[in-house]
């Protein structure tokens, strides 16, 4: 029995990683793509981080760019591949986890696709959500005809050159994606509410130096909703421009789809070649549905630590307890915490191996 199994090799997994050493515990690290980058290396091509290298360091090892500089997706990639050269954890990549299941005496048993076995004292379920995109269903939407994606399946504008494309959702993916498409395609935003712009600076310091001095990076989700009331979008003032100046039009969000259309709130039926669902994502832990660790695809748990199962864990939720849970600044605090719970677990165990 191994000590504890972490299950994604990404930001998350990574840093549980870290934290499992930190008590002197030997984790092994399941991953299910070919390198530790987690999910970075499959976003669109253009992706930069909201925020600058100085707030997008993990524990041990700081970002090797200019503090201020804002990394691209590539970036990123590299710097979780040279962060996981630094752990001193077993890392086997290309090993999908398929099913876990409760073992009889202790523990648990996790099975892989390619037949393996591993027995278990602990679990840190860290895959994230990016291969569990939600996409929505619309009235019509098996007549339509045209191009459907999530943004999980987007790569590059020049992709959709000359064509018609809307856009759905308010996010930071969403405005960012339907700003690059204005320079090749026609493009409308669709949007349930208003697009709610936060200031990229204020003050001469980027919005997440201030963030992180109140403290906001830490608030609960509760707290988020209430003084906040949804979604924010990191904006240095060109994506407000871009639709107050008519590059990007935005729409209250279409009711349905016709063959080759879709139709506005009013009837208007507009033809329409691609429509790209930036409408979010939801855990990706099909794996523990047998298990019978969650709740309609969901974990049942309690700031990340589950209700359900004893020595299992989650890293990397979002809004798993703070408005930073599943960003490179602030994964590592969710991860240092219910790995405290989880060495605690372990410790009073019967039986344990490598402590």
């Amino acid at each position: 029995m191994i000590d504890a199994l972490v299950i994604g090799a990404g930001q998350s997994g990574l840093t549980a990683a870290r934290a499992l050493t930190d008590h002197h515990l030997a984790p092994v690290v399941l991953e299910a793509g070919p390198d530790t980058a987690g999910s970075w290396p499959h976003y669109y091509d253009s992706l930069t981080l909201f925020s600058p290298a100085q707030h997008a360091t993990m524990p041990g090892l700081d970002f090797p760019a200019d503090p201020h500089h804002y990394p691209h997706r590539d970036e990123v990639v590299d710097y979780l591949r040279r962060y996981a050269e630094t752990l001193d954890a077993d890392i086997r990549t290309d090993t999908t986890v398929t099913t876990v299941e409760a073992h009889p005496d202790e523990g648990f048993v996790v099975h892989t696709g390619d037949g393996g076995q591993f027995h278990t004292a602990g679990i840190v379920a860290a895959t994230g959500s990016f291969g569990n995109p939600y996409l929505p269903e619309l009235p019509g939407q098996d007549r339509f005809g045209g191009n459907l994606l999530h943004v999980a399946d987007y790569r590059r504008p020049q992709d959709h050159t000359g064509r018609r494309v809307v856009v759905v959702g308010a996010g930071n993916s969403a405005v960012q994606v339907a700003y690059e498409l204005a320079d090749h395609a026609t493009v409308t935003l669709a949007t349930r509410h208003p697009i709610n712009f936060l200031p990229q600076h204020r003050d001469g310091h980027d919005i997440h130096h201030w963030l992180v001095s109140t403290g906001f990076d830490r608030l609960p989700l509760e707290w988020l909703v209430r003084y906040v009331g949804g979604t924010l979008v990191m904006d240095t003032g060109d994506y407000r421009q871009a639709l107050t100046a008519g590059r990007i039009d935005r729409r209250p969000m279409f009711t349905g789809f016709d063959t080759g259309a879709i139709v506005w709130p009013d009837g208007t039926r507009e033809p329409a070649d691609t429509v790209v669902f930036a409408t979010g994502y939801r855990p990706d832990l099909g794996y523990l549905t047998e298990l019978g660790a969650l709740a309609d695809g969901f974990p049942r748990h309690s700031a990340g630590v589950s209700t359900t199962h004893p020595g299992l864990v989650y890293v990397g939720l979002e809004f798993q307890r703070s408005f930073s849970s599943n960003t490179l600044r602030g994964v590592h605090r969710d991860a240092e915490l219910v790995i405290n719970a989880l060495a605690a677990h372990i410790n009073q165990a019967p039986a344990k191996i490598g402590l």
